[in-house]
């Protein structure tokens, strides 16, 4: 009898979905595999702790060694706040001084800055209200931008800087002056310098001209403002326009409703050599920024600052919450780990 199996057609072999033996595939090349065992982890819990304790404590040490000095004009200036209350008395001028004490001498550099109590610039529309091709000196629409409604005025002319931030920018004018025995001495400050350098050179930059004021021509100034862009510092041109200091500022908005902002730097000459002494002073302040409308309260501070920042404790008591967290939890591991060994030695038994 023939054999038919021969004409029958074989199977095809199909194709190994088995990885390639190779170290890489197999996962066979050296690798560091840690053996997390209770004395390894409760060493990083410990360490941690004792790391966070530390830089907690230096932090909180370095804030409680800054020297400051906050005083409120907003009752003090009362006359000028119901002035302001009126917006068409905004070209009317109102002047107030406040008079306070420094029992010690502030030594070292120190910083005046402004502060606003109960006024909110975290709301998204007041954040988003600029252009920031504008600010850069470019020629663009800003009708298209998020500045509306302080983009342009009814007859289509253009507001320069526009946007709510730029058009409710702190306007005080706030100088100081020490009464020295029977003299009365102005203290000399720096208006410029106080600006992050990104914001300066970065993000901030006037349109291309001969002159300012040809640059911002067929423009207008915001609302709320006294002076057009191109003279906010009348004593020094180079401080005008986008990349005016005060301004530049202003435009970097607060996360909290209660803020300060870096406003002058004291000039450390003559008699201020070595920071303020201790004595009799007085704020001279031009009131211009109401803040009776959103019940708000106005501050002048003067302050150091250390290698840490200004007085601020928030992240020294950071640290020291993470530690002391961090070395709670080592015990409690401990005890959990000691209270299991009993038990199984005692199983074993």
């Amino acid at each position: 009898m023939e054999d038919t199996t021969s004409f029958l057609p074989r199977e095809e072999a199909k194709p190994s979905r088995c990885p390639d033996n190779s170290a890489f595939k197999q996962q066979r090349l050296p690798a560091w595999k840690p053996q997390l065992t209770i004395a390894s982890v409760l060493s990083i819990f410990f360490l941690t702790g004792a790391f966070c304790l530390t830089v907690g404590v230096c932090l909180v040490l370095a804030a409680n060694s800054v020297r400051e000095m906050q005083v409120d004009y907003s009752d003090k200036c009362s006359d000028c706040s119901k002035l302001r209350e009126n917006s068409s008395n905004w070209n009317k001028e109102c002047h107030c001084s406040v008079n306070f004490t420094l029992k010690e001498d502030i030594l070292g550099d120190v910083f005046m800055y402004y502060g606003l109590q109960n006024f909110y610039q975290n709301h998204r529309r007041y954040v988003k209200s600029r252009s920031d091709a504008q600010l850069l000196g470019r020629n663009v629409n800003i009708q298209r931008s998020y500045c509306a409604p302080f983009s342009t005025y009814r007859n289509g002319t253009p507001m320069a800087p526009c946007g709510a931030i730029a058009n409710s920018m702190f306007n005080d004018t706030i100088d100081l002056f020490y009464n020295r025995n029977s003299s009365v001495i102005q203290v000399p400050l720096l208006k410029t310098g106080n600006s992050w350098w990104t914001d300066k050179n970065v993000k901030f930059r006037n349109p291309e001209s001969y002159n300012l004021s040809s640059a911002f021509a067929g423009t207008a100034r915001p609302p709320y403002w006294q002076k057009p862009v191109y003279l906010l510092d009348e004593e020094d041109e180079r401080n005008n326009g986008y990349v005016n200091d005060d301004f530049i500022i202003w435009m970097r908005v607060s996360a909290f409703a209660t803020f300060r902002n870096l406003y002058r730097r004291v000039r450390r000459v003559r008699h201020f050599a070595q920071g303020l002494p201790a004595g009799n002073y007085t704020f001279q302040i031009s009131y211009n920024f109401p803040v009776t409308r959103f019940k708000g309260r106005k501050h002048v501070i003067l302050s150091t600052v250390v290698w840490s920042g200004g007085s601020n404790p928030f992240l020294g008591i950071a640290y020291l919450v993470s530690g002391t967290a961090a070395i709670l939890t080592g015990f409690v591991i401990t005890g959990i780990h000691l209270k299991l060994r009993k038990k199984k030695t005692y199983f074993q038994k």
